[in-house]
Protein backbone atom coordinates (compact mmCIF):
# COMPACT_ATOMS: atom_id res chain seq x y z
CA UNK A 1 0.00 0.00 0.00
CA UNK A 2 1.34 3.46 -1.24
CA UNK A 3 2.47 6.08 1.63
CA UNK A 4 -0.34 8.94 1.76
CA UNK A 5 0.98 12.26 2.52
CA UNK A 6 -0.96 13.94 5.12
CA UNK A 7 0.00 17.36 3.80
CA UNK A 8 -1.88 17.22 0.64
CA UNK A 9 -4.88 18.37 0.39
CA UNK A 10 -7.87 16.17 -0.42
CA UNK A 11 -9.34 18.36 -3.23
CA UNK A 12 -8.97 21.81 -4.50
CA UNK A 13 -9.80 24.84 -2.36
CA UNK A 14 -12.25 27.07 -3.44
CA UNK A 15 -12.25 30.88 -3.68
CA UNK A 16 -14.36 32.20 -0.14
CA UNK A 17 -17.13 34.08 -1.21
CA UNK A 18 -16.72 36.74 1.44
CA UNK A 19 -13.12 37.41 -0.58
CA UNK A 20 -14.28 37.71 -4.06
CA UNK A 21 -10.49 39.41 -4.86
CA UNK A 22 -8.73 36.45 -4.02
CA UNK A 23 -8.06 34.59 -7.67
CA UNK A 24 -7.90 30.77 -7.69
CA UNK A 25 -4.56 31.16 -10.34
CA UNK A 26 -1.54 32.65 -8.47
CA UNK A 27 0.82 31.76 -10.25
CA UNK A 28 -0.67 32.79 -13.38
CA UNK A 29 -1.91 36.01 -12.84
CA UNK A 30 -2.29 38.60 -9.78
CA UNK A 31 0.22 39.68 -7.44
CA UNK A 32 2.35 38.09 -5.09
CA UNK A 33 3.78 39.88 -1.78
CA UNK A 34 6.53 39.26 -0.28
CA UNK A 35 6.19 41.27 2.80
CA UNK A 36 9.08 42.43 5.35
CA UNK A 37 8.57 43.40 8.66
CA UNK A 38 9.34 47.09 8.95
CA UNK A 39 11.09 48.17 12.72
CA UNK A 40 12.09 51.51 11.53
CA UNK A 41 11.41 54.29 9.09
CA UNK A 42 7.88 53.11 8.24
CA UNK A 43 3.99 54.51 8.13
CA UNK A 44 0.66 53.16 8.48
CA UNK A 45 -1.47 54.59 5.37
CA UNK A 46 -5.02 53.17 5.25
CA UNK A 47 -6.55 51.23 2.28
CA UNK A 48 -9.24 54.08 2.33
CA UNK A 49 -6.87 56.12 0.77
CA UNK A 50 -4.53 53.85 -1.14
CA UNK A 51 -7.29 51.82 -2.85
CA UNK A 52 -9.87 54.96 -3.27
CA UNK A 53 -12.15 54.42 -5.76
CA UNK A 54 -12.78 57.97 -6.95
CA UNK A 55 -9.33 60.05 -5.97
CA UNK A 56 -6.29 59.43 -9.06
CA UNK A 57 -3.43 57.38 -8.85
CA UNK A 58 -1.26 61.15 -8.43
CA UNK A 59 -3.67 62.18 -5.80
CA UNK A 60 -3.59 58.45 -3.99
CA UNK A 61 0.88 58.43 -4.51
CA UNK A 62 0.33 62.36 -3.16
CA UNK A 63 -1.20 61.83 -0.52
CA UNK A 64 0.72 58.49 1.09
CA UNK A 65 3.74 60.74 0.40
CA UNK A 66 2.52 63.43 2.49
CA UNK A 67 1.38 61.43 5.42
CA UNK A 68 5.03 60.01 5.23
CA UNK A 69 6.56 63.19 6.14
CA UNK A 70 7.63 64.50 9.32
CA UNK A 71 5.90 67.43 10.92
CA UNK A 72 6.85 70.82 9.51
CA UNK A 73 7.67 69.69 6.35
CA UNK A 74 7.11 71.78 3.28
CA UNK A 75 4.17 70.31 1.19
CA UNK A 76 2.95 73.65 -1.09
CA UNK A 77 3.27 73.47 -4.49
CA UNK A 78 6.65 75.22 -5.06
CA UNK A 79 8.57 72.51 -2.88
CA UNK A 80 6.44 69.49 -4.22
CA UNK A 81 7.28 70.60 -7.77
CA UNK A 82 10.81 70.69 -6.53
CA UNK A 83 10.57 67.17 -5.79
CA UNK A 84 8.72 65.29 -7.88
CA UNK A 85 9.06 65.23 -11.78
CA UNK A 86 5.01 66.31 -12.52
CA UNK A 87 4.51 69.80 -13.25
CA UNK A 88 2.62 72.73 -10.82
CA UNK A 89 -0.61 72.13 -12.50
CA UNK A 90 -1.40 68.60 -11.55
CA UNK A 91 0.18 68.90 -7.96
CA UNK A 92 -2.27 71.62 -7.39
CA UNK A 93 -5.20 69.19 -9.56
CA UNK A 94 -3.99 66.54 -7.25
CA UNK A 95 -3.95 68.49 -3.77
CA UNK A 96 -7.45 69.84 -4.64
CA UNK A 97 -8.53 66.27 -4.80
CA UNK A 98 -6.93 65.27 -1.82
CA UNK A 99 -8.53 68.48 -0.12
CA UNK A 100 -11.88 68.01 -1.34
CA UNK A 101 -12.12 63.89 0.16
CA UNK A 102 -10.87 65.57 3.75
CA UNK A 103 -7.35 64.06 3.69
CA UNK A 104 -5.92 67.45 3.48
CA UNK A 105 -7.06 70.38 5.36
CA UNK A 106 -5.58 74.34 4.66
CA UNK A 107 -5.42 76.82 6.70
CA UNK A 108 -4.97 80.36 7.03
CA UNK A 109 -2.70 80.93 11.34
CA UNK A 110 -1.27 84.50 12.05
CA UNK A 111 2.55 83.98 12.89
CA UNK A 112 3.98 85.85 16.45
CA UNK A 113 5.14 88.48 13.91
CA UNK A 114 1.88 89.67 12.80
CA UNK A 115 2.40 87.63 8.98
CA UNK A 116 -0.69 84.96 7.41
CA UNK A 117 0.47 82.39 6.52
CA UNK A 118 -1.20 79.00 5.02
CA UNK A 119 -0.85 76.06 7.27
CA UNK A 120 -1.54 72.17 5.54
CA UNK A 121 -2.92 70.05 8.04
CA UNK A 122 -3.07 66.31 6.87
CA UNK A 123 -6.04 64.01 8.27
CA UNK A 124 -5.31 59.73 8.02
CA UNK A 125 -8.83 59.27 8.47
CA UNK A 126 -11.08 62.01 7.52
CA UNK A 127 -14.32 59.59 8.47
CA UNK A 128 -12.98 58.83 11.55
CA UNK A 129 -14.73 61.56 13.99
CA UNK A 130 -12.68 60.44 17.23
CA UNK A 131 -9.42 61.07 14.90
CA UNK A 132 -10.96 64.01 13.97
CA UNK A 133 -11.62 65.26 17.43
CA UNK A 134 -7.84 64.47 17.94
CA UNK A 135 -6.23 65.89 14.78
CA UNK A 136 -8.60 68.38 14.09
CA UNK A 137 -9.36 66.86 10.98
CA UNK A 138 -13.21 66.90 9.89
CA UNK A 139 -15.60 64.56 7.76
CA UNK A 140 -16.65 67.24 5.76
CA UNK A 141 -14.32 68.27 2.26
CA UNK A 142 -12.11 70.68 3.10
CA UNK A 143 -13.04 73.04 0.27
CA UNK A 144 -15.99 73.99 2.47
CA UNK A 145 -13.66 74.83 5.60
CA UNK A 146 -10.89 76.65 4.36
CA UNK A 147 -11.56 80.39 4.96
CA UNK A 148 -11.39 82.83 1.90
CA UNK A 149 -9.73 86.04 1.75
CA UNK A 150 -11.66 87.68 -0.38
CA UNK A 151 -14.84 87.12 1.26
CA UNK A 152 -13.08 87.96 4.85
CA UNK A 153 -10.40 90.90 4.57
CA UNK A 154 -8.97 90.76 7.68
CA UNK A 155 -9.27 86.69 8.23
CA UNK A 156 -8.98 85.68 11.82
CA UNK A 157 -7.02 82.62 12.44
CA UNK A 158 -8.25 79.29 14.42
CA UNK A 159 -6.54 79.27 17.80
CA UNK A 160 -4.47 76.03 18.06
CA UNK A 161 -5.90 72.99 19.45
CA UNK A 162 -6.52 72.50 22.57
CA UNK A 163 -5.73 76.50 23.73
CA UNK A 164 -8.67 78.50 25.19
CA UNK A 165 -9.71 81.75 23.87
CA UNK A 166 -10.09 84.75 26.23
CA UNK A 167 -13.38 86.81 26.50
CA UNK A 168 -12.60 90.33 26.45
CA UNK A 169 -14.33 91.58 29.91
CA UNK A 170 -17.12 94.92 29.12
CA UNK A 171 -16.12 97.95 30.37
CA UNK A 172 -17.22 98.92 33.23
CA UNK A 173 -20.48 101.73 32.88
CA UNK A 174 -19.64 105.71 33.28
CA UNK A 175 -21.66 108.50 34.19
CA UNK A 176 -24.11 109.84 31.59
CA UNK A 177 -24.77 113.31 31.11
CA UNK A 178 -27.95 115.12 31.47
CA UNK A 179 -27.35 116.85 27.72
CA UNK A 180 -26.73 115.43 24.67
CA UNK A 181 -25.35 118.54 23.02
CA UNK A 182 -22.61 117.48 20.02
CA UNK A 183 -20.80 120.27 21.53
CA UNK A 184 -20.23 118.73 24.78
CA UNK A 185 -19.76 115.37 23.66
CA UNK A 186 -17.31 116.28 21.29
CA UNK A 187 -14.91 118.47 23.87
CA UNK A 188 -15.11 115.45 25.87
CA UNK A 189 -13.78 113.13 23.12
CA UNK A 190 -10.90 115.64 22.14
CA UNK A 191 -9.84 115.34 25.94
CA UNK A 192 -9.79 111.52 26.02
CA UNK A 193 -8.10 111.64 22.58
CA UNK A 194 -5.03 114.14 24.49
CA UNK A 195 -4.18 111.71 27.05
CA UNK A 196 -1.69 110.30 25.47
CA UNK A 197 0.05 113.01 24.96
CA UNK A 198 0.36 113.17 29.16
CA UNK A 199 1.10 109.03 29.31
CA UNK A 200 1.42 106.94 26.57
CA UNK A 201 0.05 103.97 28.45
CA UNK A 202 -3.23 106.08 28.07
CA UNK A 203 -3.72 105.20 24.39
CA UNK A 204 -7.15 104.32 23.60
CA UNK A 205 -9.35 102.91 20.72
CA UNK A 206 -11.89 104.02 18.81
CA UNK A 207 -14.73 101.98 20.84
CA UNK A 208 -13.05 102.60 23.96
CA UNK A 209 -13.40 106.41 23.91
CA UNK A 210 -16.71 106.51 22.57
CA UNK A 211 -17.57 104.37 25.91
CA UNK A 212 -16.13 106.85 27.58
CA UNK A 213 -16.67 110.24 26.43
CA UNK A 214 -19.87 110.47 28.13
CA UNK A 215 -18.51 109.92 31.59
CA UNK A 216 -16.12 113.18 30.46
CA UNK A 217 -19.31 114.98 29.10
CA UNK A 218 -20.65 114.74 32.82
CA UNK A 219 -17.90 116.04 34.73
CA UNK A 220 -17.89 118.73 31.68
CA UNK A 221 -21.35 119.91 32.24
CA UNK A 222 -21.14 120.36 36.34
CA UNK A 223 -18.45 123.17 35.81
CA UNK A 224 -15.18 120.98 35.92
CA UNK A 225 -12.94 122.59 33.53
CA UNK A 226 -10.52 119.87 31.30
CA UNK A 227 -8.05 120.86 32.96
CA UNK A 228 -9.72 119.68 36.02
CA UNK A 229 -10.77 116.67 34.38
CA UNK A 230 -7.51 115.41 32.95
CA UNK A 231 -5.67 115.83 36.35
CA UNK A 232 -8.17 113.70 38.24
CA UNK A 233 -7.51 110.95 35.61
CA UNK A 234 -3.73 111.08 35.36
CA UNK A 235 -2.29 111.76 38.40
CA UNK A 236 -1.08 109.17 40.59
CA UNK A 237 -1.19 106.24 38.34
CA UNK A 238 0.90 103.22 38.88
CA UNK A 239 4.13 102.30 37.79
CA UNK A 240 3.96 99.47 36.27
CA UNK A 241 1.96 98.80 33.06
CA UNK A 242 -1.97 99.26 32.55
CA UNK A 243 -3.23 95.90 31.06
CA UNK A 244 -6.31 97.92 30.75
CA UNK A 245 -6.30 101.62 30.87
CA UNK A 246 -9.75 102.14 29.03
CA UNK A 247 -10.98 100.60 32.34
CA UNK A 248 -8.87 102.14 34.94
CA UNK A 249 -10.12 105.53 33.30
CA UNK A 250 -14.00 104.53 33.53
CA UNK A 251 -13.63 103.13 37.21
CA UNK A 252 -12.45 107.07 37.76
CA UNK A 253 -15.09 108.92 36.40
CA UNK A 254 -17.33 106.64 38.19
CA UNK A 255 -15.88 106.75 41.78
CA UNK A 256 -14.28 110.82 41.83
CA UNK A 257 -17.22 111.92 40.13
CA UNK A 258 -18.03 115.65 41.81
CA UNK A 259 -21.90 117.01 42.93
CA UNK A 260 -23.52 118.95 40.26
CA UNK A 261 -22.85 122.38 40.55
CA UNK A 262 -24.69 125.00 43.30
CA UNK A 263 -27.91 126.52 41.81
CA UNK A 264 -27.63 130.36 40.99
CA UNK A 265 -30.53 132.10 40.91
CA UNK A 266 -30.91 133.79 37.05
CA UNK A 267 -30.07 137.81 37.60
CA UNK A 268 -32.23 140.47 36.98
CA UNK A 269 -32.85 141.47 33.42
CA UNK A 270 -31.07 144.83 32.48
CA UNK A 271 -33.48 147.78 32.51
CA UNK A 272 -35.27 148.07 28.96
CA UNK A 273 -33.36 150.81 26.87
CA UNK A 274 -35.14 152.42 23.89
CA UNK A 275 -33.64 152.83 20.57
CA UNK A 276 -32.24 156.49 19.72
CA UNK A 277 -34.74 158.23 17.22
CA UNK A 278 -34.96 162.38 15.96
CA UNK A 279 -38.21 164.22 17.48
CA UNK A 280 -40.40 165.27 14.39
CA UNK A 281 -40.88 168.77 16.44
CA UNK A 282 -37.84 169.76 17.19
CA UNK A 283 -35.29 167.37 16.08
CA UNK A 284 -33.69 166.53 18.44
CA UNK A 285 -32.83 163.29 19.77
CA UNK A 286 -34.52 161.17 21.91
CA UNK A 287 -35.15 157.82 22.81
CA UNK A 288 -38.75 156.42 23.41
CA UNK A 289 -40.77 153.64 21.89
CA UNK A 290 -41.14 152.89 18.11
CA UNK A 291 -45.08 154.57 18.79
CA UNK A 292 -43.59 158.18 19.89
CA UNK A 293 -42.73 160.57 17.29
CA UNK A 294 -42.14 163.07 19.65
CA UNK A 295 -40.02 164.57 22.53
CA UNK A 296 -41.44 165.03 26.29
CA UNK A 297 -40.82 168.82 25.59
CA UNK A 298 -42.54 168.70 22.28
CA UNK A 299 -45.80 166.66 24.05
CA UNK A 300 -45.88 168.78 26.52
CA UNK A 301 -45.97 171.52 24.01
CA UNK A 302 -49.04 170.43 21.99
CA UNK A 303 -50.56 169.23 25.63
CA UNK A 304 -50.20 165.03 24.20
CA UNK A 305 -47.68 164.45 27.29
CA UNK A 306 -50.49 162.01 28.45
CA UNK A 307 -48.94 159.53 25.96
CA UNK A 308 -45.88 159.58 26.21
CA UNK A 309 -45.35 156.60 27.28
CA UNK A 310 -47.63 153.01 28.14
CA UNK A 311 -46.68 152.87 31.74
CA UNK A 312 -47.92 156.55 31.89
CA UNK A 313 -45.90 160.14 32.52
CA UNK A 314 -42.68 158.67 32.60
CA UNK A 315 -40.49 161.13 31.13
CA UNK A 316 -38.03 160.19 27.95
CA UNK A 317 -34.56 159.54 28.38
CA UNK A 318 -32.83 162.59 26.43
CA UNK A 319 -29.21 161.67 24.94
Amino acid sequence: MDTQNPSAPSRAQSAPAANPTRTRHHVSGGVIHENTRHTTRFVVIGNHLAQHKELSLLAIGLGCHIQSLPTGAGVDIKSLTARFPEGPTRIAAALRELEAYGYLRRELVRTPTGRIVTRTVSCNQPKHRREAADTGCSDQPARQLRPAVERTPQPQPRPPHGTRTRTRRALPAVPQPSSKAPSLLQAATDLLTGLRRHDSRLLLSAAETAHLAPGVAAWLERDIGSTAVRQALTADLPDEPLRRPAALLAHRLTDRLPPPAPFRAPTAAPPLRYQLRNCEGCDRGFRAPETEDRCRDCRATTGDDSTASPFGRTPSHHC
